[in-house]
This record gives structure tokens, C-alpha cells and sequence, in this order.
């Protein structure tokens, strides 16, 4: 049996953003045990996911593993990605096909955060945390960021760890930006965010337009070495025997 893994990324017309994404897959191709490795986009780049589909059959793969780089459980991964992979696997209907899990509520990323929160600013046990998320009308994601705000509360020293959105969600990062603009004690906003774009320039935006030095934003997420972890687990757990998903992408 050749093994594929085929990983799955956003996609973005910022050629910053792509070019991040493929240099960490790349990274992580280092530490994957697999005969072939393809990278793909969702959308707004290429390959997509149907010519890595087809570029991991060419090679060989008698096992595709589609693994999709998201940070949270939401339509993309419920549906969009999954419909994808189903066309695909009608086209080649005699491949084995296995479909992984987001990176989701991991203890790697609540560690991520936390240096992301470090690195912008002094704590104490005044200090607010505030993640914000892209946002989506699915309320799992909204479930998923607040278990991670949990996690990363639980393992500080802070006041609290809240989130917002961006969009599709409440409450609103511009609701909540307005709710403390007039504070005296830090308040650290982390773009819960894997590559820089137009939704980082806009946050960057509103934040200096408070005026407050106060309010401090910290740097998106990025693709660190504790993203890296945490994406492998998910990668490695696609390439066990346990959970093997073969037409049934949508379960």
C-alpha cells in the first residue's frame, strides 16, 4: 500500500499568506512517514484540491489521507473541504480515502497563545487576554476558541481570557474593542489567525485608532513550532489505522 497525504490549505490572493502556508507544510513534511505528500488549496490558489487529488493517484497512492490546515471545526471542514474530497473519490473510486481533523482544541495551541501574549507584553493579575477569531455562523467554533480561552486561562496568571469575532459571531471584535477602549490595565488582543491579510490589517486599524496605550495587539498566530506540533498530531492520527474513513468523507 502507498500512503498519500494530501494537506489542504485555505487558500488567499495574498502571496505572503500562500507562501507561509507552503513553507510550513513543507516543514512539516520532514516529520511525515508517508510515500507521497501533495499540498492543495481550497480556494484562491492552486493546486487545488482535485489536482493534488489526482497528483498523489498519478504517484502512485493506493491511501489518500486529506488532512486540512484550519485552525477551527467550521463549514470548510464540515462541508466544503469533504465535498471536494467526495468528488474525488467518485473519480477514483478504488482509492482509499481518509479524511483528518482540524487542529481544533489543542493543548500546543493554549501554549502558542500564550507566548504570542508574552511576547507582546508584560502580564500580571490585572492583565486581560482577548482572542480574536475569523468567525462563523457554526457554533462550533465559537465553542472550540472558548475551550482554547479556557485552557489558556487556566494555565496563567491573567485576569481572564475572552474571545471575539470578526464576523458571523458574537461578540464582535468592534463591540468588544469599544467595550474597553477606555481601560487602565492591559488588555492584549491575539488575532486567533494563521497568515497576515486583509483581516490583520484591519484589526491593526481599529486597535491604533483607540489611542489607548493600554490596548495592545499582539501578533496572529503564524505558523510556530507549537502549531507545527499540534498540526502533526492531527496529520499522524490520518495515518494510523484507527478511525479510518473511506467514501464517508461527510461522517
Amino acid at each position: 500500500m502507498r500512503r498519500a497525504i494530501l494537506y489542504v490549505c485555505h487558500g488567499s490572493r495574498i502571496v505572503k499568506a500562500r507562501e507561509e502556508a507552503i513553507d510550513f507544510i513543507k516543514r512539516c513534511q520532514n516529520q511525515v512517514e508517508a510515500d507521497i505528500q501533495e499540498i492543495s488549496f481550497l480556494e484562491l490558489a492552486s493546486p487545488t484540491i482535485e489536482e493534488g487529488f489526482k497528483a498523489c493517484v498519478e504517484k502512485g497512492a493506493s491511501q489518500v489521507s486529506v488532512v486540512p490546515l484550519l485552525l477551527l471545526t467550521a463549514v470548510h471542514a464540515k462541508k466544503d473541504i469533504p465535498d471536494e474530497v467526495q468528488k474525488c473519490q467518485e473519480a477514483y473510486p478504488w482509492i482509499k480515502v481518509k479524511y483528518g481533523k482540524p487542529i481544533g482544541v489543542h493543548n500546543k495551541m493554549a501554549e502558542s497563545v500564550m507566548k504570542k501574549i508574552h511576547d507582546a507584553a508584560s502580564i500580571d493579575s490585572s492583565t486581560v487576554a482577548i482572542l480574536i477569531g475569523r468567525g462563523s455562523s457554526d457554533p462550533d467554533v465559537t465553542k472550540d476558541l472558548g475551550a482554547l480561552a479556557e485552557l489558556v486561562h487556566e494555565n496563567s496568571p491573567l485576569a481572564d481570557v475572552r474571545t471575539c469575532y470578526l464576523t458571523a459571531a458574537s461578540p464582535s471584535f468592534s463591540d468588544t474593542l469599544e467595550s474597553v477602549k477606555n481601560t487602565e490595565r492591559n488588555v492584549i488582543f491575539i488575532p486567533y489567525l494563521l497568515f497576515t491579510g486583509l483581516l490583520m490589517k484591519g484589526i491593526e486599524r481599529e486597535i491604533s485608532q483607540t489611542k489607548n496605550e493600554h490596548i495592545i495587539l499582539g501578533d496572529y498566530l503564524g505558523y510556530d513550532p507549537l502549531v507545527e506540533e499540534a498540526f502533526l498530531d492531527r496529520v499522524n492520527e490520518t495515518l494510523c489505522d484507527k478511525g479510518e474513513l473511506h467514501a464517508a468523507c461527510h461522517d
